[in-house]
């Protein structure tokens, strides 16, 4: 008897999950989409976007692209780096300029200038730059080991005062955060200290999260500019109406 009122309140659990899921999946036509890239959740991996270009991994299908373009409103550019799909973690821009790794092909530096970019290819050892840095029009955080000639590199190309500093203890600021024009979402273990670092660098109120069912790496699971966001689709009701707070998506 015990066992079947627990598979009982299971189902009702299960049921209420749903519909919590359902909810959030009819407001994918608005501001957030969720969605994975073949199987894949972790969108920022392979995709980057400023307030009107998106790169993204080339291999996508036709309806993927074009929620990706509805929702951040945005030209889509497919795109690999010495023939690998992950972009997010190989390329970081704003509305001024890209900084991407230094194992770049002449053929995507092209792509990149003839889109109006001024580009800057990392002479640095930590060359995995979306992974290093996070950046909106006005300001960056990057990765504190970054030697000084790459900041100085990266602060002339973006045209934004750069700092350096950590997010929930890691250095990997670029996957530990989300950062728009118009908000901030970043590690659940972001300390108080850290906090109030990055409030005054973005001049920005920082919500802390978790994206794709509890993961802290947030910069790997959300793409988001100041018109949207495109979300990994493992992510859940509760963490989608977080994401939706932190980036200024209520009013």
């Amino acid at each position: 008897m015990p066992n079947i009122k627990w598979k009982n309140q299971l189902k009702k659990i299960q049921k209420l999950l749903i519909i919590n899921r359902v909810i959030y999946i009819e407001k994918d036509t608005g501001r957030l989409q969720l969605m994975n890239f073949n199987d894949n959740p972790n969108l920022g991996v392979y995709c980057r976007t400023n307030e009107d270009i998106c790169f993204i991994r080339k291999g996508l299908s036709k309806k993927i692209k074009n929620k990706i373009s509805t929702t951040l409103e945005v030209d889509l550019i497919e795109l690999s780096i010495a023939d690998a799909s992950i972009i997010g973690s190989l390329l970081s821009f704003n509305s001024n300029g890209v900084i991407v790794t230094d194992f770049v092909d002449s053929d995507t530096i092209k792509t990149l200038k003839d889109h109006s970019f001024e580009v800057c290819v990392i002479n640095d050892k930590l060359n995995a730059v979306g992974n290093d840095i996070l950046v909106n029009d006005h300001a960056a955080l990057v990765h504190p080991d970054l030697n000084e000639e790459s900041i100085q590199d990266i602060k002339e190309v973006l045209k934004v005062p750069i700092y350096n500093g950590t997010i929930g203890s890691l250095k990997t600021v670029g996957m530990a955060a989300v950062v728009t024009n118009i908000g901030f979402l970043c590690h659940p273990k972001a300390s108080d200290e850290e906090i109030r670092n990055i409030e005054k660098i973005f001049n920005k109120n920082v919500m802390i999260g978790t994206v794709n069912h509890g993961s802290p790496i947030i910069g790997s699971g959300i793409v988001a500019n100041s018109k949207g966001a495109i979300i990994g689709d493992r992510t859940t009701g509760i963490e989608l109406g977080r994401i939706e707070e932190a980036l200024g998506f209520l009013n």
